[in-house]
């Protein structure tokens, strides 16, 4: 692999979850949409119902963002589960180097790519912009569980995202203009479920 990747053998662990204990770590842009549900004989956390939140650029309505943590490099790790129905921008996503509403990147998991959909974003106080150099015709949703991971290293720009094939990227980018921030699980207008959360990274103080 090659020296400039980011691997979490190269980070420590600074923050995981199986939601055990709840949900107390997770902040959404509205409560009302999640809740902590039964799940293969423990909790995950659930995306059930659509949010009445409306962000100042366009760009996902449903995030769950983790407090007080803040990191620059970092590998994320989680599971993830779609629950809606079967269409062709059936999405979840992941967001990071979360600054405020209006300044964040985001990877959109969807089932058929387009310039909107199955791509790496960043709203950077405007609608979002796709920043992919990489992705894939789609992401192959079913209704059971999978496994996603992002890597990220700040020193060259690098975001590399994978989706139950951990050896190959299904995306890739390069940016910059964010260099730390907050993680977070969502999607763009679907639902789904989220467990196993694993983080590791260099952390950061707070944004001012």
């Amino acid at each position: 692999m090659p020296a400039s990747v980011t691997t979490a053998a190269d980070l420590p662990l600074v923050f995981r979850d199986d939601f055990e204990n709840g949900v107390d770590h997770w902040t959404a842009t509205d409560p009302k949409a999640w809740k902590l549900i039964d799940s293969d004989g423990g909790h995950a956390y659930s995306l059930f119902g659509k949010s009445d939140f409306k962000p100042p650029h366009r760009s996902p309505l449903n995030i769950a963002l983790l407090n007080d943590v803040y990191v620059g490099d970092f590998v994320l790790e989680a599971r993830l589960r779609s629950t809606t129905r079967d269409y062709g921008h059936r999405d979840l996503c992941l967001v990071f180097g979360y600054q405020d509403p209006a300044h964040f990147y985001y990877v959109h998991f969807g089932k058929q790519g387009d310039d909107h959909a199955n791509q790496i974003f960043i709203v950077n106080g405007a609608d979002r912009v796709k920043i992919s150099t990489e992705t894939t015709p789609g992401t192959n949703w079913t209704n059971d569980w999978h496994r996603v991971k992002i890597e990220r290293r700040i020193e060259d720009g690098r975001i590399e995202v994978y989706f139950d094939d951990m050896a190959k990227p299904a995306m890739r980018a390069l940016d910059k203009t964010f260099v730390k921030g907050r993680i977070g699980i969502g999607s763009f207008d679907d639902t789904g479920d989220w467990d196993d959360i694993k983080l590791y990274g260099k952390l950061h103080d707070p944004i001012e």
